[in-house]
């Protein structure tokens, strides 16, 4: 392999749709896909071995042994040179959301366009080819190399009748604080849906009204493989 091609690993458990992935990867000149890992196991086995002929990983969110979220941390934490793009049918925000905070190249849903898959894999060589070229960057062109895009910005919810926006009730509201009154330590948004009988997603949504209103604060914790957690406590 050449220094201008970019080795890929896919990881991906179905082999069907790791072959057509692959099939979409080895139609743009400039990459070549150098294994198609299954599992975790598999995926970390090869990168133990051959992580230095590896550009790009192309990530499913559902594999057998682990999420894949929690393998996007791990390779991250170990090998710091991959870009990393998930390709999967999950399209929860709180999946994409952890996946842009562990800064992914970019999110392709299932079932994925080729036309997509190649708009990403010319970026990819556009910015790696430009950022060689580069010692220091102006924050113009730092902006342009983000490709930052403009995301509208949310409408303002309707306020249900005692006063609350829409989604946010009273009941479920006064339940959250009590709990959150009473925990020892801040908690994240999974432990107080346990605590609560909800969904994260739910959990979430009232712990960052919450934050919005000034009556919590949240900060950022990392967990043993560097995963980070956004845990919330009430303000004094």
């Amino acid at each position: 392999m050449n220094d201008k091609t970019h080795g890929v690993l896919i990881i991906e458990d179905d082999f069907r749709i790791a072959e057509i992935n692959r099939q979409f990867v080895e139609q743009t000149a400039g990459f070549k896909v150098l294994h198609e890992a299954k599992t975790r196991a598999e995926a970390l086995a090869f990168l133990a071995g051959q992580a230095d002929q590896i550009s790009l990983v192309l990530l499913d969110a559902y594999i057998p042994d682990a999420t894949g979220l929690e393998l996007l941390w791990e390779i991250r934490r170990h090998y710091r040179h991959i870009d990393i793009v998930m390709v999967t049918a999950a399209k929860e925000v709180d999946t994409i959301q952890e996946a842009l905070r562990g800064g992914v190249f970019d999110y392709l849903i299932k079932p994925t366009q080729s036309e997509r898959m190649a708009h990403m894999l010319d970026r990819f060589l556009r910015e790696r080819a430009w950022l060689e070229q580069k010692q220091e960057m102006s924050q113009e062109e730092l902006d342009l190399a983000l490709n930052r895009r403009q995301v509208p910005a949310p409408a303002e919810p309707a306020a249900t009748a005692g006063g609350l926006p829409k989604g946010i009730d009273r009941l479920t509201l006064d339940t959250v604080l009590g709990t959150m009154a009473q925990a020892r330590e801040p908690q994240t948004a999974v432990e107080l849906a346990k605590a609560i009988g909800a969904s994260r997603s739910t959990a979430r949504r009232y712990l960052e009204y919450l934050v919005a209103q000034g009556k919590a604060c949240a900060e950022q914790a990392y967990g043993e493989v560097g995963r980070p957690e956004r845990r919330y406590r009430l303000n004094p």
